[in-house]
């Protein structure tokens, strides 16, 4: 249908894990009620073997349940996920572009050094500072701390 370019990937499964609770339950909305219709048995490699015909049980089911959480989850990825993705990643351009003009670094390292801030809350590890930024002095990596948080910090 079009709905996004060529190549584009929707990232809705993003909105689905921060609702994993809820979608479990619309899943088992469905599945949930039939299994006392359902013959089975586990097979030896530890599988599951449905002995009777479920066919009807699958085949025209209401799923409307199912179609409003998918609604939920396309709204909320396209009014709160995907803004946040773009501003997260403008930010790291931002950071980016400094960090090549003030200290050139590769991007691997640069990658490296805002993941790094970024589960440090804003600061440099002691760790990270002996082992992968050991040429960094200790003014270089607050003037970076401080640039982090300048970009990233609202």
């Amino acid at each position: 249908m079009k709905y996004t370019p060529q190549g584009i990937i929707f990232p809705v499964s993003a909105a689905i894990l921060e609702q994993i609770d809820d979608y479990r339950k619309v899943l088992e909305a469905h599945s949930q009620p039939l299994l006392d219709f359902i013959e089975w048995e586990k097979t030896s490699e530890n599988n599951v073997e449905v002995l009777n015909n479920t066919l009807d049980y699958y085949r025209y089911f209401d799923a409307t349940v199912q179609a409003e959480f998918l609604f939920e989850c396309i709204d909320y990825t396209i009014n709160k996920i995907i803004p946040q993705e773009i501003d997260y990643l403008q930010k790291y351009d931002v950071m980016k572009a400094w960090l090549d003009d003030k200290f050139e670094m590769p991007d691997r390292m640069v990658a490296i050094l805002i993941r790094f801030l970024e589960q440090n809350k804003g600061t440099m590890s002691r760790s990270a500072q002996e082992k992968e930024f050991k040429d960094l002095t200790t003014l270089e990596v607050h003037e970076i701390e401080k640039q982090y948080k300048m970009n990233f910090e609202d």
